[in-house]
């Protein structure tokens, strides 16, 4: 499998590790899922990239990316990706691919900033009221979360982790502008991963199918053979979806509105 190359930029925020390949507009932006590194795209991204540019980064606190040293919440997370793009020269339009985690940044650029998004992917992506699916955590589960969450003070970088705002990402998403009138499509998993309880499960279908619904463009697409990594167990469905959105964003350009 042909490697990723990988490159480094120093941004305001610190150095940020990075792979951009392709030709072409509009340009296609990953969004990794939580703690997920660029390599999570080695089943995709040359395909992408050879459809148009694309562009795959690791966020502060990833890879060879610097740790943080503030609070990665998600307006703070796209402010980084923002400059990031900008010292590469990569101009609007973009189609953003947000992964699990990732999803709630894409969501956010989109609202934020919606003149500069032409499409977005979500896939298997974290809605804002997947929140409530800590609810349904058993015992062990929560108990094992507040063990790991005293190591924290060993780690001083790790008080600043994307992990820790979600809720502030949440809420920022709730006080953005409305979702932009782009091709949307929402691939999601047809698996239950094994560790999720089935209440758990349900309330995650529910607000993935609530992800399509927020325009009239959005469609929602089932990966059956997948659980939450698309892209490493049916890279075909993702390339494809983000191949899609390219195509349906560039017939808009060309179609007098």
């Amino acid at each position: 499998m042909k490697p990723i190359v990988k490159s480094k930029l120093q941004t305001s925020a610190g150095t940020i590790e990075y792979a951009l390949s392709g030709e072409g507009s509009p340009a296609v932006i990953l969004i990794n899922g939580g703690s997920g590194p660029i390599e999570g795209w080695m089943r995709t991204f040359h395909e992408m990239a050879g459809q148009t540019r694309t562009l795959a980064y690791n966020r502060l606190g990833v890879g060879g990316s610097a740790k943080p040293d503030r609070p990665q919440d998600g307006q703070t997370i796209v402010s980084t990706l923002r400059e990031l793009l900008q010292k590469l020269g990569i101009s609007p339009p973009y189609v953003l691919v947000g992964h699990s985690l990732g999803g709630l940044y894409a969501n956010l650029f989109a609202r934020l900033h919606p003149e500069e998004i032409v499409g977005v992917v979500l896939l298997e992506a974290s809605h804002p009221e997947d929140l409530v699916i800590n609810q349904t955590q058993g015992a062990v589960v929560k108990g094992l979360n507040r063990v790991l969450g005293m190591f924290d003070r060993f780690f001083p970088e790790r008080q600043w982790s994307e992990t820790h705002f979600v809720d502030e990402t949440a809420k920022q998403i709730a006080a953005a502008g409305p979702f932009p009138d782009v091709p949307l499509i929402v691939l999601s998993g047809g698996k239950r991963p094994p560790m999720m309880p089935e209440a758990a499960y349900a309330i995650r279908q529910r607000n993935q199918l609530d992800y399509a619904r927020m325009n009239s463009h959005g469609q929602q697409r089932i990966a059956f053979g997948s659980g939450h990594f698309p892209q490493m167990t049916e890279p075909e469905a993702v390339r494809k979806a983000v191949a899609d959105c390219v195509e349906a964003a560039r017939d808009r350009s060309r179609t007098p509105h």
